[in-house]
């Protein structure tokens, strides 16, 4: 599948990186998945939990899944929020969930590297690829899309 072009946002705080989450969620279909990419701090559980929010209720708890590794949430389509963070081999992603979670609605990872050099391998064709990064005083988000995704980036806007 043929990769876009990045394309690279000014993220000048946690509310635009926020934003960010909220403007992806209503573009996320079943079977999809947007991998979070960038080093501790850099505003990844930011952006899942606004994404996550945007699906479900402005006021959903939506705790950080470092130590349960997924998070399940009811919404259309049903949203599993993963933390690959401990993961130590890419087999354990297949036992806590990932497969089923793509097969009945979509997949925010953070930590998506935790996978092995090919995520597409796990995931599918059709996923989103944020890394964030600093950028002075906030973060750089560069997005490019796979499969379904290659279009859907053209209007998006923070």
């Amino acid at each position: 599948m043929p990769i876009l072009p990045e394309l690279t946002l000014i993220l000048t705080d946690a509310d635009a990186t926020g934003r960010l989450g909220a403007a992806i969620a209503p573009r996320l279909a079943a079977g999809e998945s947007v991998l979070l990419y960038g080093p501790l701090g850099m505003g990844k559980s930011t952006l899942a939990r606004a994404l996550i929010r945007a699906l479900t209720t402005p006021d959903e708890d939506v705790p950080s899944p470092t130590f349960t590794l997924v998070q399940f949430y009811d919404s259309e389509p049903p949203v599993a929020h993963f933390d690959l963070y401990r993961l130590t081999r890419p087999d354990e992603a297949a036992e806590i969930g990932l497969d089923e979670a793509l097969d009945e609605g979509c997949a925010v990872i953070e930590w998506p590297e935790r996978l092995g050099d090919d995520p597409g391998a796990w995931l599918g064709p059709d996923r989103l690829v944020v890394t964030l990064s600093e950028q002075g005083e906030g973060r750089q988000a560069k997005l490019s899309g796979a499969g379904a995704w290659n279009g859907k980036l053209k209007d998006l806007h923070v």
